[in-house]
């Protein structure tokens, strides 16, 4: 339940992978790969252009419409 004052803010769309992602906010880069089952560090990724670093997925705050390129680190040769 919101506090007093306080408005609930409807969900909107990013674009993730070319594919409209519906989230929550407020929603980070963070709690946004954990809605798609995704290990923070188990992924790259660029948001509208520019390369993340795994250390500000959790402060980096996502946007309606914002576009995300997420690509899977997998191990092996």
């Amino acid at each position: 339940m919101s506090s007093l004052g306080e408005v609930p803010q409807a969900p909107y769309h990013v674009i993730a992978n070319g594919r409209a992602v519906a989230i929550t906010p407020p929603a980070t880069l963070f709690s946004f790969l954990q809605q798609l089952g995704l290990p923070p560090r188990s992924v790259v990724v660029e948001l509208n252009g520019e390369a993340v670093a795994p250390s500000e997925f959790e402060t980096r705050a996502l946007a309606a419409e914002d576009r995300l390129e997420i690509v899977r680190i997998t191990a092996g040769g």
